[in-house]
């Protein structure tokens, strides 16, 4: 095999591996399962932590559309209709054995994958969400955004990222195809009437 297929099977193997086991899983049993030795990983990635940052790359940002950025600022739609969009593509992406699994892991072990990720998500899309939420509610301030904003954005977030909690950790059922889409689309209903109310009511 190739060095750059190897290191392929190697990263593909220990993302699913970490999922799995989290991140107190070995690299010795990572070998094992692969097939190779275990200094074998080491040629490729010099640490685990080089490994595990490979992973995050792949699994994190590998997943996130540049377009999204734009979407949500796109005022030629309602501020409602961009975060369904969003959301409906968003939970596409996420909605993963692997992607839910290692997140959890990852902060449960204390790993920076949870505010590295999450400081991209309220950059990207939170900060710009009410933004656009002040603009189409009639709210003018030119502030930064409060603390009781971001909570507003995390509350939606929150509410959509659970649906994948309760799938890929507790094992329950949930809703899939077009009624995770109408899930996504009332949770989102709800966050903008919501946003509106306590907005206009604190301008």
């Amino acid at each position: 095999m190739r060095a750059p297929e190897r290191e392929r099977l190697i990263l593909e193997s220990a993302i699913r591996f970490f999922a799995e086991n989290g991140f107190e899983g070995q690299t010795r049993e990572l070998a094992k399962r692969i097939g190779i030795t275990h200094s074998a990983i080491y040629r490729h990635f010099p640490s685990k932590e080089a490994l595990i940052e490979r992973v995050y790359e792949h699994v994190y940002l590998g997943g996130w559309q540049k377009h999204w950025a734009a979407m949500i600022r796109d005022r030629s739609s309602p501020l409602e209709s961009r975060l369904t969009r969003f959301y409906c593509e968003y939970a596409d992406q996420i909605f993963r054995f692997e992607w839910v699994r290692i997140f959890i892991f990852s902060g449960l072990k204390s790993f920076d994958i949870n505010r590295r990720y999450l400081a991209m998500v309220m950059g990207t899309i939170g900060e710009p969400a009410m933004i656009e939420a002040r603009h189409e509610f009639g709210v003018t301030s030119d502030s930064p955004i409060t603390g009781r904003e971001r909570e507003l954005f995390w509350g939606l977030h929150g509410r959509i990222f659970y649906i994948a909690i309760r799938k890929f950790v507790y094992g329950a059922e949930v809703p899939e195809g077009a009624d995770r889409r109408t899930a996504i689309a009332d949770g989102v209903r709800q966050f903008v009437a919501g946003a509106r109310q306590i907005l206009t009511a604190s301008s």
